[in-house]
């Protein structure tokens, strides 16, 4: 019984020392549904949290979706009521995996590698690819990207009246700087 105890605790402190990883909850996120010659339609989340297992290159992200901040007011207002319906749906998250990531190879120069998952946003889950792009230091990891999302795929209904004035494709910019918990 002893010999079993202690194998179970090698194999819990082998997982302990082997699993690296690293996280923020300062993460940002920005999007811009901008057109030409209309008021500019951007937002940005500076209290996301991501974490980044560095031995299986699994990737979440998690933003309260009230924590989009408009330059005005209004904007805010109607994005949290009457688009996104954030008391319905407050959160989106991203669970996916970083393709054929290798930490031991992260460094100064700019990494880039091919990110897979399943988006979710307002209620409506959707699986992406894209690009991340890796920057490693000796404490931390600074992981980049972009992508398009269409409201129309996740159930967003933009009213008829300004459907000219917000972009058919929002653009996502993700900014994390992801340090050892």
């Amino acid at each position: 019984m002893k010999k079993i105890a202690f194998l179970g605790l090698l194999v819990f402190v082998g997982n302990v020392m082997f699993s690296q990883k690293v996280m923020t909850r300062t993460g940002e996120i920005k999007f811009e549904a901008s057109m030409p010659a209309f008021e500019e339609i951007a937002a940005k989340n500076n209290t996301v949290s991501c974490i980044l297992d560095e031995s299986t290159g699994d990737f979440v992200a998690l933003a309260l979706v009230k924590a989009f901040k408009f330059k005005a007011p209004l904007m805010e207002e109607h994005f949290n009521e009457n688009y996104i319906e954030s008391s319905k749906f407050p959160k989106s998250t991203f669970k996916g995996k970083i393709l054929n990531f290798d930490a031991s190879k992260l460094s100064s120069a700019k990494t880039v590698y091919d990110l897979e998952g399943d988006l979710t946003l307002h209620g409506v889950t959707k699986k992406i690819k894209t690009k991340i792009t890796l920057v490693g230091t000796a404490d931390k990891v600074n992981a980049t990207s972009n992508f398009l999302v269409k409201p129309q795929d996740y159930n967003i209904e933009i009213p008829s009246l300004v459907k000219n004035k917000i972009a058919e494709n929002v653009k996502i910019v993700i900014n994390f700087i992801l340090q050892p918990k």
